[in-house]
């Protein structure tokens, strides 16, 4: 064992019991190196984060351009910065008239503790409804209205408050009350095995929180941001919400996100109390202008268009018996098998053999596909080619 890796088990915190222990030496395109020299093509993309795959050179150039002038200054929204300005112009660009005020932060997870906050600050009330089986985030606010108690037990109790319904059940849609201030749910699910919603189901929520005074929330994390075919998924299902909440893809590899709502809404955190929300490092300036390349290169090139061809190349590739279907839109996808055992051979095998795959939270049949919108056709059908292989030495 090398001292590095080492020194990983020893000093760094783990956060599952296996972790798959790559000792990385650099990264590029669609490829991940380890310090032996072996390659790995990128089937994850840092879970769906590093849209553009690795060390692109339009954000490595913005990246180092910034560092040249200045870094961190101020608390985000005190200061002019230009890298901010910059993308907060260019986000509204992709957005409808009514969502043109961005509140950048340093993580998806921050964004939700964010757009939770102005909810109740927009609604006055205290009532958020999740769905079932849903993830957004990590932090005790973002761990209150994600739906899955095996995950969430550990940790009670979370802030109260919280009720949970049936992603793609109109039935449930008479919980949310007059008492709701908002509806949580993400796009397409993530966490829980790349659920779509069905047929009108996005919409009959956002009509059902017109009558009641509520306020839709879309967690746009993973589907934001180009990786479902259209720049934001919501665009895909006939569906405006009241606050979106984005992230992972936004910085092309770095760490950030956004809430994003009108700007009526979002002027309610300047006062009663002022600096109703504030975040130190929110929108760092470096990050800022990572994203701006990011973003301006996905608007420019055909990626959105590309998402949807190069499912089609995934669908067509990866037929086999073992794989009951493959769910999901654009380059979110994941494959779905007999049993989680498989799924964890198939994973473990393709990562000996060079080709990098990943779980899904709650859904232990998956395998999560969602390389970089950058991938070649020829790189995507290798890996496809490569699943099968081992799906028939494992199966």
């Amino acid at each position: 064992m090398s001292n590095s890796k080492a020194d990983f088990y020893k000093h760094q915190a783990q956060t599952s019991p296996y972790p798959l222990a790559i000792e990385v030496s650099h990264a590029n395109g669609s490829y991940i190196y380890d310090v032996d020299g072996k390659k790995y093509l990128d089937f994850v993309a840092g879970v769906s984060a590093n849209s553009l795959g690795h060390n692109h050179p339009k954000v490595s150039e913005a990246i180092k351009n910034q560092v040249d002038k200045y870094a961190h200054v101020m608390v985000y929204g005190e200061f002019i910065q230009q890298p901010q300005v910059d993308l907060c112009k260019l986000l509204a660009t992709t957005l409808p008239e009514n969502l043109q005020s961005i509140y950048i932060t340093n993580s998806g997870t921050e964004a939700t503790e964010g757009a939770l906050k102005l909810a109740k600050r927009v609604t006055n009330r205290s009532e958020i409804i999740a769905a079932k089986n849903s993830y957004h985030g990590n932090t005790m606010g973002a761990m209150s209205v994600s739906g899955v108690e095996k995950q969430n037990a550990a940790f009670r109790p979370l802030i109260p408050g919280s009720k949970f319904i049936a992603f793609n059940s109109d039935f449930d849609l008479q919980q949310i009350t007059t008492k709701t201030a908002a509806v949580i749910l993400e796009t397409i699910q993530g966490g829980a095995g790349f659920i779509e919603p069905q047929k009108d189901y996005l919409s009959n929520v956002k009509k059902r929180c017109q009558e009641v005074g509520a306020l839709l929330i879309l967690d746009e994390i993973q589907t934001g941001i180009g990786r479902t075919g259209t720049f934001w998924g919501f665009e895909n299902y006939n569906v405006v919400p009241d606050i979106i909440i984005t992230g992972k893809g936004l910085g092309g590899g770095m760490p950030i996100g956004a809430f994003i709502a009108s700007f009526e809404h979002m002027s309610l955190l300047k006062d009663n109390p002022k600096l109703g929300h504030i975040s130190t490092f929110a929108g760092h300036p470096i990050i800022a202008a990572a994203a701006v390349a990011t973003v301006t290169e996905i608007l420019e090139k055909e990626y959105l268009s590309e998402s949807l061809r190069k499912e089609k190349i995934i669908r067509k590739h990866l037929q086999h018996p073992e794989i009951k279907e493959i769910r999901g839109k654009g380059l979110m996808l994941a494959a779905i098998v007999e049993s989680p055992e498989l799924a964890a051979k198939i994973v473990l095998k393709c990562l000996d053999r060079g080709l990098i795959l990943f779980f899904l939270l709650f859904e232990a049949k998956a395998m999560r596909i969602t390389p970089p919108l950058t991938i070649s056709d020829e790189e995507l059908i290798a890996g496809c080619q490569l699943i099968l292989e081992v799906i028939e030495e494992v199966s």
